[in-house]
């Protein structure tokens, strides 16, 4: 009986976690506003809004429209998440039955990063009555508005009370299929949420009729035991968060956290063999040839300094000569007249072989000649300042409280921290969409190592595959990573 049950409930755990899990890429829009600009009631004030020109042409009938366009969903949206073809740089098609657009303009943006998809040659296309907007990368609650100016495109002969604006989108992994959806005040609840709701319920009432029937309420893919995760510091928010999620779903699990750097995690793995899963910002060093390799997520890092540097992109040419030391003052590269101080991560740091292997061109970092991150120690040669701290959270409050410091660190873990700046690269923002694409160098592959092949139902096997396929997924993603195989090029995550 239980297994007739089970073969109900299961289809039905899959559909909800493709409709809520999966299917969370959403764009809505709204029309804020759609009004007449001509037959302007004259005032001292009414300034240019009474004879709107284009050249030297009055507008006929003109209206002014204010949309915005925002990432309602429950996932960041990419570049590649919008249905065009790459060779097509629309995103978004908006259509005004009756009127010509003469112009647009971007009023406002929640990040700065949205603004450069409206630089450099990308922005607005018109066509007649059509304004196409380009693929706008956002992050889950950001938004973008834009202010458009029409004319009446019938030759007037039609009446006054235009339809509302048209806009279409298509974005992969969406609810509904993911089309753009308008947003709109409502009040009382949604059927959509009234059917979830009811779905849900269903699934509770099917599930503990399982567990009366078979007396075990353990979730499928559950295992018990316990499991110590070592390694990156940088991956420290991920693994923990996971960890506590896999433990609510699976009571039989429990986990110790020994987070102290990518190197001395694997040495330990090495050492201690199973019932350890060590994760790594980067492959393996060679001598460790009992450690397997799982690729878990694409890493984002970031270089942060402290807001008085007043920087906030570099060459790479610059920060080479930064970290050789032949640049000393903030000034020498367009910013704050103040020392550069250079807070590192340790010797056996994943991430500080990410940035030498990433930024560095493979260049080993010099040593520390300080103990307090702001003088030169005594019987050091004068130059950069140069300290090392074991973990990303000191390196990243150490910047933080450093005059002219600066640092790196994961992205996830830096983003919002107040008194730092993130640093963009060569121009290029830390996005999945530019490292994925190849115009931002600093990434890493996260590795989980096992001591060997784990048991199929062995907790370090099954905690592996919650976090690339199931909750865990989404936890690498409210990080700001991506799992490798939602990737554009997924093989940019396998080991060379």
């Amino acid at each position: 009986m239980a297994l007739a049950t089970l073969g109900v409930v299961v289809p039905g755990i899959a559909a909800l976690y493709e409709f809520v899990v999966k299917g969370r890429k959403r764009l809505g829009y709204r029309v804020q506003m759609d009004t007449t600009a001509s037959n302007v009631v004259k005032t001292d004030h009414d300034g240019p809004f009474a004879q709107l020109m284009v050249g030297n042409r009055k507008l006929e009938d003109p209206t002014i429209v204010l949309l915005r366009i925002e990432n309602n969903g429950a996932t960041n949206i990419d570049e590649s998440d919008y249905s065009r073809s790459h060779a097509d740089d629309t995103g978004i098609t908006i259509t005004f039955t009756d009127r010509n657009v003469v112009g647009a303009v971007i009023t406002e943006v929640s990040d700065n990063n949205i603004s450069s998809s409206f630089q450099n040659g990308g922005g607005f296309t018109v066509k007649d009555t059509v304004l196409e907007l380009p693929k706008v990368p956002m992050n889950r609650g950001e938004h973008y508005k834009v202010l458009c100016a029409l004319e009446r495109a019938d030759g007037g002969k039609g009446t006054r009370q235009y339809p509302p604006p048209h806009v279409e989108c298509t974005i992969k992994g969406g609810v509904s299929g993911g089309r753009i959806q308008e947003t709109k005040s409502r009040t009382g609840t949604p059927k959509r949420v009234m059917a979830l709701v009811g779905f849900l319920v269903a699934i509770v009432v099917a599930q503990l009729f399982i567990f009366a029937s078979s007396g075990d309420g353990v979730p499928l893919d559950c295992a018990s035991g316990h499991l110590r995760l070592i390694g990156s510091t940088a991956f420290e928010p991920v693994a923990r968060e996971a960890g506590k999620s896999y433990q609510d779903l699976c009571p039989g699990a429990s986990f110790a956290y020994e987070f102290r750097g990518s190197g001395e995690g694997l040495q330990t793995l090495d050492q201690a063999g199973p019932d350890v899963l060590a994760f790594s910002d980067g492959e393996k060093p060679t001598g460790l040839p009992r450690l397997l390799p799982r690729p878990i997520a694409f890493f984002l890092f970031t270089l942060v300094v402290n807001g008085d540097a007043g920087v906030q992109d570099l060459s790479l040419d610059q920060i080479r000569q930064i970290y050789q030391g032949r640049i000393t003052n903030w000034q020498e590269v367009g910013g704050s007249d103040v020392p550069i101080r250079l807070i590192s991560r340790n010797p056996g740091s994943g991430t500080r072989a990410a940035f030498q292997r990433r930024v560095l061109a493979g260049e080993r970092e010099p040593g520390s000649n300080s103990d307090d991150c702001r003088t030169v120690d005594p019987g050091s040669p004068a130059g950069v300042v140069r300290c090392a701290r074991d973990t990303t959270e000191t390196v990243l409050r150490t910047v933080a409280t450093t005059p002219g410091a600066m640092g790196y660190s994961e992205l996830g873990v830096a983003a919002g921290r107040k008194g730092l700046v993130s640093v963009r690269i060569n121009g290029h923002p830390a996005t999945v969409a530019d490292a994925d694409h190849g115009t931002y160098p600093f990434w890493e592959t996260e590795f989980g190592y096992t001591y060997g092949e784990p048991a199929a139902n062995s907790l370090a096997a099954s905690f592996l595959r919650y976090l690339t396929n199931q909750t865990g997924a989404d936890i690498i993603r409210s990080h700001g990573d991506r799992p490798c195989a939602e990737l554009a090029n997924p093989q940019l995550c396998r080991p060379t």
